[in-house]
């Protein structure tokens, strides 16, 4: 991952856009997290029924379909495909993230949503530009062994232990571990540098939190509110 500068300051990755002042996974709020200083943008991905990649982190649409059930042509009016994402996230990276976790209603699409997802990011951002994760490792797993050239991340929200889970993402081949910010503290930063994994901490709001992360030497904060955590970082 690189912000395009030798500068040790973390990115600024806007959660969903900057979904804090627009809907969030929308064009409107990518352009808005690009206003607000974002660095990178962090959105969700699942499949239509057609097999296009859309932006969407639920399961279902807000009137109950199901998203895998959805042609592309019938989607509601605000929510992107993948490559209208891309090209709104113009100028900035974006990690996109698999929503294909077991026990989703949509899971049996994880495969066809892994290869379409290298395929089509690859087309879209050179490596330094792009991360793709999820938090189904077998997932992240599919993005390596479709395009081994993307950079991927495991996102990380249970309390698994530490070196568990930092040698776990090691050893499947991920550069990036993308860990809830109750998890993590300065031992898990130094720990996954210590392993050359990257650390983008999710969902951080709060300035002072972000101050904390940063003087930790987190490599990302991804944030609902980018503006703040431009400041912040700036600062």
């Amino acid at each position: 991952m690189s912000d395009g500068s030798s500068s040790r300051r973390p990115l600024v990755v806007a959660h969903r856009g900057a979904s804090a002042d627009r809907l969030e996974n929308t064009v409107e709020a990518f352009v808005e997290a690009r206003d607000q200083g974002a660095d990178w943008v962090e959105l969700d991905v699942r499949v239509s029924a057609d097999d296009v990649l859309v932006v969407h982190h639920d399961a279902h649409y807000p009137d109950g379909r199901l998203v895998r059930d959805v042609p592309m042509d019938e989607v509601p009016d605000h929510v992107p495909s993948l490559a209208e994402a891309f090209e709104a996230c113009d100028g900035m990276g974006v990690n996109v993230e698999v929503k294909n976790l077991p026990g989703d209603p949509d899971h049996e699409a994880s495969v066809v949503a892994c290869e379409a997802v290298a395929g089509l990011a690859s087309a879209y951002r050179t490596p330094d530009l792009l991360l793709v994760s999820s938090f189904d490792i077998a997932a992240v797993d599919r993005i390596r062994a479709a395009d081994p050239t993307v950079p991927t991340a495991w996102v990380v929200a249970e309390r698994h232990g530490t070196d568990l889970v930092l040698d776990r993402t090691v050893a499947h081949g991920h550069g990036s571990v993308n860990p809830w910010d109750e998890l993590v503290d300065e031992h898990l930063v130094e720990a996954s540098h210590a392993r050359g994994l990257s650390v983008l901490v999710w969902t951080v709001d709060e300035a002072e939190r972000m101050d904390r992360l940063a003087r930790w030497g987190v490599d990302g904060i991804i944030t609902n509110r980018p503006g703040l955590a431009r400041s912040v970082v700036d600062g």
